[in-house]
C-alpha cells in the first residue's frame, strides 16, 4: 500500500465527517455524508476489501445519499437554531 494516499483519504474522511456534523445546512450534510461514504469506499478498495466497498459505493454513496437529498428538498432546508 502506498501510505501517503491512505494518509489523505483518511484525512478526507475525517474532513467530510465533522463537516457534516458541523454544517448547518442540511442539503450540505447530506452531501458530505455521501463524500464522507465514498472516501470510506475508496478506503476499503485500497484495503484489498473489494466486496465491501462495492457496497459502501452502492448503499452509501448511492441509495442512501439520494434518498437524503430526497427528504431534505421535501422538508426546510436550514435549521431554526
Amino acid at each position: 500500500m502506498i501510505w501517503p494516499v491512505d494518509l489523505i483519504i483518511m484525512l478526507l474522511v475525517i474532513i467530510c465527517g465533522l463537516g457534516a456534523l458541523a454544517v448547518r445546512d442540511l442539503l450540505g450534510a447530506a452531501i458530505l455524508f455521501g463524500a464522507y461514504s465514498f472516501m470510506m469506499c475508496l478506503l476499503w478498495a485500497i484495503m484489498g476489501a473489494v466486496d465491501v466497498a462495492f457496497t459502501e459505493a452502492s448503499v452509501g454513496a448511492g441509495v442512501s445519499t439520494v434518498l437524503f437529498v430526497a427528504a431534505v428538498f421535501r422538508t426546510s432546508r436550514r435549521t431554526k437554531d
